[in-house]
């Protein structure tokens, strides 16, 4: 049984230093995702607007579409980063432009691809913390970007990139 000294109150007092110091990691990584959540409705209410030609109107539709889905996991992320004590940021990630519609639509998937990668991390993460809600509302997230993903390489012709974890 722990004994009330003072190394087992050192002992609680790093376990809660550690604790403390993965939810900053994950309001960091949070705040990192949700400035890519701007940037995908920047760039989706963009591109579908600009996107011209009958080869295109259906995924100028559907580009509409993700961004009304993009606009509601930023809201859930920015209520999950305030709820675990940050601030979240009010900053997008530079959007790319392009006057291809090919070339908008590969950004669209490259970054689709790199935020389902991040929020498999943030899953993990929230998890490790505890945050079980936390890791369900993400994992919720990854199924419409999967959905995203799928419609934008369908829209390009090519397969669905795989998304492998970092540094893997």
């Amino acid at each position: 049984m722990p004994q009330n000294d003072s190394s087992t109150g050192k002992v609680t007092t790093v376990a809660k230093e550690k604790k403390n110091n993965a939810v900053k990691e994950l309001i960091d990584a949070l705040n990192g995702d949700l400035a890519r959540e701007y940037q995908a409705i920047i760039a989706y209410t963009v591109y579908s607007s600009v996107l011209t030609g009958a080869q295109w109107m259906n995924i100028a539709g559907e580009l509409k579409k993700h961004a009304h889905e993009e606009l509601a996991h930023a809201l859930i992320i920015a209520d999950q980063i305030d709820y675990l004590g940050g601030s979240p940021t009010a900053t997008a990630k530079e959007v790319k432009l392009s006057d291809k519609a090919e070339d908008m639509l590969r950004f669209d998937l490259d970054n689709e691809t790199e935020t389902i990668r991040n929020y498999r991390q943030r899953v993990k993460q929230a998890e490790a913390i505890g945050h079980y809600a936390l890791a369900d509302q993400l994992r919720n997230i990854i199924s419409q970007e999967q959905e995203h993903q799928h419609d934008l390489a369908t829209a390009l012709g090519i397969e669905v990139p795989h998304v492998f974890e970092s540094g893997a």
